[in-house]
Order: C-alpha cells, then sequence, then structure tokens
C-alpha cells in the first residue's frame, strides 16, 4: 500500500471512484438518449424525405452520441487509472483502451464524414470564391 497523505491513502480515494463512475453512467445515457433521439429523428425524416435520409439521419445522430459517449469513458478511465490505481500494468492497461477507443472514434468520423479526422474537407469550386 501507498503512503498516507493527510487522511487520504492514494488508491482509496472514493471521490475519485465515484467521479469516475458518474462520468460513466453519463456516457451510457448520452449513448442511450442519443439512439433515442437518432430513431425519432430518422423515422420524421422518412416520412418527410424518404427512407434513405432516414437511415443517413440515423447513422449521423448515432455517430455523434457513440463520439461523445467514447471520449466520456475515456475520461473516466484516465481518472481512475491516474488517481486510483497508478500501476504500471493500470497505465499499460489504460494506453490499450485509449487506443483501441481512438480506432474507434476515427473509424466513427469516416463513416459520418467520408474522410479521416486529420484529413481537409474537399471544397467544391463554388465554395472557394471569396465574395468582395
Amino acid at each position: 500500500m501507498l503512503e498516507e497523505a493527510e487522511g487520504l491513502t492514494i488508491g482509496h480515494w472514493e471521490l475519485a471512484q465515484n467521479v469516475s463512475e458518474w462520468i460513466e453512467f453519463l456516457a451510457i445515457f448520452v449513448i442511450a438518449v442519443s439512439v433515442v433521439i437518432a430513431v425519432i429523428i430518422g423515422v420524421r425524416t422518412a416520412f418527410v424525405v424518404g427512407p434513405v435520409a432516414g437511415i443517413e439521419a440515423v447513422k449521423q445522430q448515432v455517430g455523434r452520441g457513440l463520439l461523445l459517449g467514447l471520449d466520456l469513458l475515456i475520461a473516466a478511465d484516465i481518472i481512475r487509472t491516474v488517481t486510483l490505481e497508478p500501476t504500471f500494468e493500470n497505465v499499460a492497461a489504460l494506453g490499450l483502451l485509449v487506443i483501441v477507443r481512438t480506432f474507434l472514434s476515427w473509424s466513427i468520423v469516416v463513416e459520418l464524414r467520408g474522410r479521416w479526422p486529420w484529413q481537409l474537407e474537399q471544397r467544391t469550386s463554388g465554395e472557394d470564391k471569396v465574395e468582395k
């Protein structure tokens, strides 16, 4: 066990544990709510514009919710690893989780935007003109 510092033992910070659990709960809530909202938006868009547009609307909304949820889950993992159990094994596991979740995030961005996150958006010739 690590040294005690002013009444708190590193590795037993109840506040850090609670915060990381609440962030994980928030991530799950964000993902679940985004799916419900996506279905509502998708059905409405399918009736107004057409089924293909409805499916695209669902994909866009779910993708945004997943990106936010993944970011929140990474934040919770960082809090838990750094404050509660900063062992080499846990930091290595955190690194692996961040790599996997980053890859998932990039995959979602490619699905949503049709390009990698670091690629510039392609513009049509009409968008390049500057109005005077």
